[in-house]
């Protein structure tokens, strides 16, 4: 039981790890064309990724296990990371393109007059800019994967690709359930999203209010 529960961790940790890491450079990439490009059905397109985000899971199940079959990729941790980005990546995209929007033009104007590329004011300009919003981003990104369930349940069986969530289901059997197990299981897998949220918060709060000393 005790190397069961080991192994869930560590593959909820690599699980949430890739999904945030894959999300977040979709993400940024994908709003910053939202908030700063100007193309024909703009506005469709981003309430089009909104609207994956607001699709019931179940509803994409079949379709997700067909193509993760067809890949060869089911009770796998790569499967579990992309279909985990497909929940993750239209949240994030949909904060960070709002957020983007704040930024002021001018600061990568005097970017790209000074020689830069629109990678070059992304990486050196926005991204410092937008650091609260990023921030808050990849906390968000990070507990929809750490606590992502339906998901693991159904692509995952076996040990090796199993996560917490579904480890700490089934300590609950059919006719008994072992309360202690259950609640040392949530308490371990609640205290890095705890953690993680605490360095945030200090974070985006400093980052918040070094924006207002500077505005």
């Amino acid at each position: 039981m005790g190397a069961a529960f080991r192994s869930a961790f560590a593959n909820t940790v690599i699980v949430a790890s890739g999904t945030v890491a894959i999300s977040m450079v979709v993400a940024i990439l994908g709003a910053y064309a939202f908030a700063r490009l100007r193309f024909r059905f703009r506005g469709t397109v981003l309430m089009i990724f909104l609207a994956t985000y607001m699709l019931p899971q179940i509803a994409l199940l079949i379709p997700l296990y067909l193509a993760l079959s067809a890949l060869q990729l089911l009770d796998t941790k790569l499967g579990l990371i992309l279909v985990d980005c497909s929940l993750v990546i239209p949240f994030t995209l949909w904060i960070l393109s709002n957020y983007f929007v704040t930024i002021p033009e001018e600061l990568e104007e005097a970017a790209l007059i000074d020689g830069c590329g629109r990678m070059g004011a992304l990486f050196r300009v926005v991204l410092p800019s937008a650091k609260p919003g990023i921030f808050a981003a990849l906390m968000f990104s990070f507990l929809l994967a750490w606590d992502e369930f339906m998901y693991a349940l159904i692509f995952t069986s076996s040990d090796a690709s199993k996560t917490l969530t579904v480890a700490i289901s089934e300590f609950a059997g059919r006719y008994t359930t072992d309360f202690g197990l259950v609640a040392a299981g949530g308490i371990l897998a609640a205290l890095p999203p705890v953690i993680i949220a605490v360095i945030f918060q200090r974070y985006i709060v400093s980052g918040m209010a070094a924006g207002a000393v500077k505005g």
